[in-house]
């Protein structure tokens, strides 16, 4: 009976550390540049591999995202400046210790946009909210909640692995460019595109999501490009795509933001 009472107390007292240490983190995290916000999850039929949604990600995994990705509302998704930053959350134990897990916080990549209903959703401006893929909530969250948690989110940078990918898209004189796979602030804010070694700097404009586009006549020649991030950030894509290139392959650059 004895040693019943004395690892029930062990238990308690592992139990009390473990809440406290996860109180103290979600202090600490109010006070160095966190944002509150809420998070829910898609469905357990639905592959993570290929939300890319509104941002144009074809397959998140072939994209360099992997399976913790989200959609963000409208507040955060910014027309699509938000398509692959990198958004960090720990689920608030403040606000939820019922349904909060204790356990380090999860890094995801903002693929999606989630869309108002105007009607006081989550998504309704101007709240700040990820619907996350399954993989990464419960990774923060308990099994069996309501499937609506509080979050404690930060912008971080993003950790890819290879280098910046630029798909080829469009068809005759109208070129379209996914990129993906963008380390740094993964957002990317302006891009240049040069047809040649001859050829000028021409701008791009975003088309949706992470998809540009541009009207200049690059069929048959080297394609180079040049990227901004969101936060300034510039890199130089020289040669990235051969002259023998078609539409619908994907090439891998060299260069990486960090």
């Amino acid at each position: 009976m004895l040693n019943l009472i004395v690892v029930r107390l062990v238990f308690l007292f592992s139990w009390f550390i473990s809440y406290w240490v996860l109180l103290h983190n979600v202090v600490n995290c109010q006070s160095n540049g966190w944002s509150n916000g809420h998070a829910t999850f898609y469905g357990a039929t639905q592959d993570p591999t290929t939300l890319g949604g509104a941002c144009g990600y074809e397959n998140t995994v072939q994209a360099g995202f992997g399976v913790n990705t989200a959609a963000v509302s409208g507040a955060l998704f910014g027309g699509g400046l938000a398509c692959g930053a990198c958004y960090q959350l720990i689920c608030d134990a403040k606000a939820d210790p019922k349904w909060c897990l204790g356990r380090t916080a999860v890094t995801v990549t903002a693929t999606n946009f989630c869309p108002p209903n105007n009607h006081g959703g989550w998504c309704d401006s101007p709240h700040r909210h990820f619907d996350m893929s399954m993989p990464a909530f419960f990774l923060i969250a308990r099994r069996g909640n309501e499937g609506i948690i509080p979050v404690l989110y930060r912008r971080v940078a993003c950790k890819r692995s290879g280098g910046v990918r630029f798909t080829l898209k469009g068809q005759s004189n109208f070129n379209m460019v996914m990129i993906s796979n963008v380390g740094g602030s993964g957002s990317v804010r302006a891009v240049w595109v040069k047809a040649g070694p001859g050829g000028s700097w021409v701008p791009m404009h975003r088309n949706w999501g992470a998809n540009w586009q541009s009207r200049s006549d690059i069929r048959s020649k080297t394609i180079s490009f040049r990227l901004t991030l969101e936060d300034s950030k510039t890199l130089l894509f020289s040669n990235v795509v051969p002259s023998t290139w078609r539409f619908g392959q994907t090439f891998a650059s060299q260069n990486q933001f960090f």
